[in-house]
């Protein structure tokens, strides 16, 4: 059982660090434009504890409030301030707005590249089981962490998707398992059941697929293509809710609460693995594979701020990049007053639409899909 505490220092440390390479992103950006700024504080935008250095003109700032952190761009609304960000011609604004957004996602290329250095490359082949939740159908029917799978109603399955579909299309149905325990096949009986929530899945199993070491081109491939699926993913999800294609319950949004709970499911399952392999290693039997959930969902998360915040939606990085397109495409730029009246009262329903979201999360915490 994880502590509370060491749960929260991790969810804190992993939200501070995406917002802090994503204000990073925006400070390099303005550097490289030659746009003054003025402060780079650690923390939200709050009391200033302390003064850490200055450094060409940039004072970096510890804040009270222990969460990422931000810049103060010179002139960020005003374009009569010379060698300021709003005084800077659009291609300029434009890069600086977009770097933040890319930082993050070139986070997530970072993440899900280890990730796959990690776990391999998945090949056809026998599935392991990882994890078996207490109490479970799985636990009931004597499944065992590093049992393999070979078989569901006797169809061999190779790879992890199709057994979870298998499973999944046999809810409150007794499905027959084939595994393999020390080199001795054995056929056991389970029900999944529909009554037990997404997070703790219908079987209570955690499955990996076969796979092979990956090299470094694959790795950096791999991430570069779970991080545009995922991307990809995010951007089509308006239009997926639209069209009805997902309900409005699995496409919800959370805050920081409901990232907390995941971060507490992440954790428990990751150090319970780490856990299982340690004492399997004591013992001698096979040593199940350790998850790496938190690091996956840092990465997932990582795409999300990025993406969110090139949606153009104003107040955010999206939504004053569209504000540069006239100029560059007209030579005519929206008078400034306009935007940030436009700015202003759109980070008013944000923060609106953020109460109501992170509420939520306490009436309805949100659930985490498992087999």
């Amino acid at each position: 059982m994880v502590s509370g505490f060491a749960v929260f220092i991790v969810f804190l440390l992993a939200l501070s660090g995406m917002i802090f390479v994503h204000e990073l992103g925006h400070f390099i950006a303005a550097r490289w434009a030659k746009i003054e700024v003025e402060e780079f504080g650690f923390g939200l935008p709050s009391y200033k504890i302390a003064t850490l250095f200055k450094w060409q003109g940039t004072e970096f700032t510890i804040h009270a409030l222990p969460l990422g952190g931000f810049i103060r761009p010179k002139g960020e609304n005003d374009p009569n301030v010379p060698g300021g960000l709003a005084s800077a011609n659009p291609w300029k604004r434009l890069v600086v707005l977009a770097a933040g957004p890319l930082m993050n996602l070139l986070t997530a290329v970072v993440v899900f590249s280890m990730l796959i250095a990690f776990q391999g490359v998945p090949v056809p082949g026998p599935i392991t089981i990882d994890s078996v939740s207490q109490n479970s159908p799985a636990a009931q029917a004597d499944i065992q962490s590093g049992d393999v799978l070979l078989a569901i109603n006797r169809q061999k399955v190779e790879e992890v998707n199709p057994a979870i579909t298998i499973i999944r299309e046999n809810l409150d149905t007794p499905v027959e398992l084939l595994i393999e325990r020390e080199g001795e096949q054995i056929t056991v009986t389970a029900t999944p059941l529909s009554s037990r929530s997404a997070q703790e899945g219908a079987l209570g199993v955690g499955l990996s697929s076969a796979t092979r070491p990956a090299t470094i081109a694959e790795s950096v491939s791999g991430g570069v293509v779970i991080t545009g699926v995922q991307a990809a993913t995010i951007v089509y999800l308006p239009i997926a809710l639209i069209q009805g294609i997902i309900a409005p319950e699995d496409a919800r949004l959370v805050g920081f609460k409901g990232i907390y709970d995941i971060f507490n499911f992440a954790v428990e399952e990751d150090v319970s693995s780490r856990q299982e392999v340690v004492s399997a290693e004591n013992t001698g039997a096979p040593a199940p594979r350790p998850t790496n959930w938190t690091l996956n969902i840092i990465g997932v998360l990582s795409v999300s701020l990025g993406v969110f915040n090139l949606f153009p939606i104003p107040a955010l990085d999206g939504g004053r990049i569209l504000f540069t397109l006239p100029e560059i495409l007209f030579r005519k730029r929206i008078p400034p007053k306009w935007e940030n009246m436009v700015n202003g009262i759109a980070m008013l329903l944000l923060i609106s639409l953020m109460l109501i979201v992170n509420v939520r999360d306490f009436i309805d915490p949100p659930q985490i899909p498992l087999p």
